[in-house]
């Protein structure tokens, strides 16, 4: 990945990624966490791990991050424009919707 893939992939994790480490630490330790998203084999869902990895790339200095994480900054931003298209009519606030997308970092009220 070329320095201008990296910068192009940072800005856009930075434009998408809206809740701060802080924050997505304390939802990721809630129960409603937790139960959002696809759990494979009864374990921790994909995006409950994904948001323990936002946490770790949103606390690393720029110039630190590797290859491999700006990959899951890149897939991060997939997967949250594709669930934004997918929002439900109505409130969303206590839906497993909005749950999902917080474990990826967005949280579409905010």
């Amino acid at each position: 990945m070329d320095e201008a893939e990296r910068r192009e992939t940072r800005e856009r994790f930075q434009e998408l990624v809206n809740m701060t480490p802080a924050r997505l630490e304390k939802w990721l330790a809630s129960d409603e966490s937790r139960d959002a998203g696809q759990h494979k084999d009864g374990g921790e869902s994909t995006g409950h791990a994904s948001g323990r990895r936002i946490v770790d790339i949103l606390r690393t200095n720029q110039g630190d991050l590797s290859d491999d994480d700006h990959r899951h900054m890149r897939e991060v931003v997939g997967y949250i424009r594709r669930h934004l298209a997918q929002r439900p009519a109505g409130d969303v606030h206590d839906t497993r919707w909005r749950y999902s997308l917080m474990n990826w970092g967005h949280d579409p009220s905010a």
